[in-house]
């Protein structure tokens, strides 16, 4: 008899940070055309400080811009303002953090959370109810694991747990290698804005390669099963 194989893992879709949003109107004229030309589920902003009202004004600013193109809108911390702008979520950075959102945004919002040092941490965060854990990101001194160290993290967390996981990819290069060893979502940021082709081709090429990765790991995983 043949043993049944498991379901081929959906292609990964992207996860857009934004630069440091101070005046959203040049975000605002872009967005509908790269959230149109690109699978992407979610846009992570990151605002510069302000006080509350100021922040919550460039919030609701963006909002529409994000959500009528079919995208999450998360905030980049500052989880006590998701509700009052009408944001569907924020990103923590660490357990602590993640959990002193959590009775802001549960049940209704989604709360990621990346900073995740050891695997200990990862699984603490999932049991806690992160909607997704992110790995691969810069820390405070712009410091990040290798691109192998990620990806070795992001497998270990696909073949083991239910919560997605999100790969922090730096080059179209490591958006490919992520998708290829079982990211849900590959979060882009600041390459996407400074290619000097534009945002939308540099989005184009990191949703080729994500396909084109995805398309080979399900491949060799039919073919292994024979």
């Amino acid at each position: 008899m043949a043993t049944k194989s498991a379901p081929p893992r959906p292609v990964p879709r992207l996860y857009l940070a934004t630069p440091i949003v101070d005046d959203p109107m040049p975000l605002i004229a872009s967005l509908p055309a790269l959230l149109a030309g690109a699978d992407i589920a979610a846009v992570l902003l990151r605002l510069k400080p302000a006080d509350p009202r100021s922040m919550i004004s460039r919030i609701k600013a963006l909002a529409p811009a994000v959500q009528n193109g079919g995208a999450a809108l998360l905030i980049e911390g500052n989880a006590e303002l998701v509700a009052r702008s009408g944001a569907d979520g924020a990103h923590l950075t660490g357990i602590e953090a993640m959990q002193e959102a959590l009775p802001t945004l549960k049940p209704d919002r989604i709360a990621g959370v990346g900073g995740l040092i050891t695997r200990h941490d990862s699984m603490a965060a999932g049991e806690a109810g992160a909607d997704y854990v992110l790995f691969g990101e810069p820390d405070g001194r712009g410091q990040r694991p290798s691109a192998d160290a990620v990806a070795e993290r992001l497998q270990w967390w696909a073949e083991l747990f239910e919560p997605p996981c999100v790969g922090y990819a730096a080059t179209i290069t490591e958006a490919g290698e992520f998708a290829a060893v079982g990211a849900d979502f590959v979060l882009v940021g600041d390459f996407i804005w400074a290619d000097p082709r534009g945002a939308a081709a540099a989005l184009m090429d990191a949703g080729q390669a994500i396909r084109q990765s995805h398309a080979a790991m399900t491949g060799k995983a039919q073919a292994a099963q024979g």
